[in-house]
């Protein structure tokens, strides 16, 4: 195993490091094929992703990262929700 360098430690550590992973995650050319997919078998999102977690390859990642994305967006609306109500 290679060691890290204190560049690679440091690019690893800040704060910025993993602001924009979501960007990234879902190229372009893939943006909506999975709600394409949930549509196209008469189901919500959120319910394929369910459904199909468990699965192995492209579809099981993709329906792993649908229901993570979605946990963020609950974690940040409650954030946002406490901090409006504190002003």
């Amino acid at each position: 195993m290679s060691r890290l360098t204190l560049a690679d430690m440091a690019s690893r550590t800040t704060r910025m490091a993993g602001k924009k992973w979501m960007q990234k995650a879902v190229p372009k050319a893939h943006e909506g094929k999975f709600t394409a997919k949930a549509h196209a078998a008469g189901k919500g999102v959120q319910e394929y992703a369910r459904e199909k977690e468990h699965a192995s390859g492209t579809l099981g990642k993709e329906a792993r990262l649908a229901l993570t994305f979605a946990k963020m967006g609950r974690k940040r609306r409650l954030r946002d929700n406490y901090k409006s109500r504190k002003d």
